[in-house]
């Protein structure tokens, strides 16, 4: 008889560990790494000083948490910015400010979508984000999903910034496992950015047919004296 492989709660948070990893770095065009090493916890916290979590629910329920630190939520910011093309005389300079925030929380909002993208895909499930909150806070706030969880698990996973400033992510689920039958079928990997980028290619082609096509008619043109 064939073993079935199962996903368990530690194989969803290494998914979200890697969407976190993969959409900072490219956003930040630094690199963003992450501890092996997790974390049991009993309880999940908004700590200072910037606090940030989201809902998700659908196949399962979840909260995921980041806390960062001043520093590490002023890198993040700035180097997102600089990387957008904006100069660092027209950005925030406190941790407090309401842009700081507006652009942390969009941060997660796409590490999260990136995440439940790659769960929908790897799992065939479904779940859906709630917009991501922040908050600047100066105590800790204890935090809890608001659903029933038979079995609540939760997990800490720090991360590295390039400046070496130090963030954590924090998550709390139901114990779970996913097993794949006999008749699982792998989906095709679907990547938006892939075929947004073939399309352009594709118009760009157009494009250069027509202009040389246009080229060859004033062309001929001249020579029938046209």
């Amino acid at each position: 008889m064939t073993r079935s492989k199962t996903t368990s709660t530690d194989d969803v948070l290494l998914v979200l560990c890697n969407s976190m990893k993969s959409v900072l770095s490219n956003a930040t065009g630094r690199q963003i790494n992450y501890s092996s090493m997790v974390q049991k916890i009993n309880k999940t916290c908004l700590k200072p000083d910037i606090g940030c979590f989201v809902l998700f629910d659908g196949g399962f329920s979840g909260l995921v948490i980041l806390n960062f630190s001043a520093a590490a939520a002023m890198e993040l910011y700035t180097t997102y910015m600089t990387n957008m093309g904006l100069s660092e005389e027209d950005l925030a300079i406190s941790h407090t400010a309401d842009d700081v925030s507006d652009v942390m929380g969009e941060l997660m909002n796409q590490a999260v979508g990136d995440f439940t993208s790659v769960i929908g895909h790897e799992l065939h499930t479904s779940i859906n984000q709630n917009q991501p909150k922040m908050l600047t806070i100066n105590k800790q706030v204890v935090l809890s999903i608001d659903t029933n969880l038979d079995r609540p698990q939760a997990r800490r996973v720090s991360f590295t910034t390039a400046k070496n400033n130090i963030f954590y992510l924090e998550l709390a689920m139901d114990k779970t496992e996913f097993i794949k039958l006999p008749n699982f079928e792998e989906r095709e990997a679907f990547d938006p950015d892939s075929i947004i980028e073939e399309e352009k290619n594709k118009i760009s082609q157009v494009n250069t047919t027509a202009a040389k096509n246009s080229a060859v008619e004033i062309d001929l043109f001249d020579e029938l004296g046209i």
